[in-house]
């Protein structure tokens, strides 16, 4: 299994990205997928989840600003992120979820916003 987490970068406070995890030896849209976040210093949380049903949450500090999809077609997971702040930032992940399915974190995509 390969998750490649891309689309990071720096942004002002206010401002948006889309980050994307493309995916291999695994097929995305008959597993529930998650968003997951680590900032420098804390533990890694939890972001946002898309069931294989299309149904999704959100941590309560994203919610209404971020927003989970998937391309079964490309077999690829979205998170869209607007109205960004200093404290999203983050090394982002994209993995299975519940957290302890996870094997390999791999690198992740990091979001620097400033203020």
């Amino acid at each position: 299994v390969q998750l490649q987490a891309s689309g990071g970068g720096l942004v002002q406070a206010g401002g948006s990205l889309t980050l994307s995890c493309a995916a291999s030896g695994i097929i995305l849209s008959i597993n529930t997928m998650g968003w997951y976040r680590q900032a420098p210093g804390k533990q890694r949380e939890w972001v946002a989840t898309i069931t294989s049903g299309g149904s999704t949450n959100y941590a309560d500090s994203v919610k209404g600003r971020f927003t989970i999809s998937r391309d079964n077609a490309k077999n690829t997971v979205y998170l869209q992120m607007n109205s960004l702040k200093p404290e999203d930032t983050a090394v982002y992940h994209c993995n299975k979820y519940p957290q302890w399915l996870v094997r390999d974190w791999g690198q992740g995509t990091l979001v620097t916003v400033s203020s």
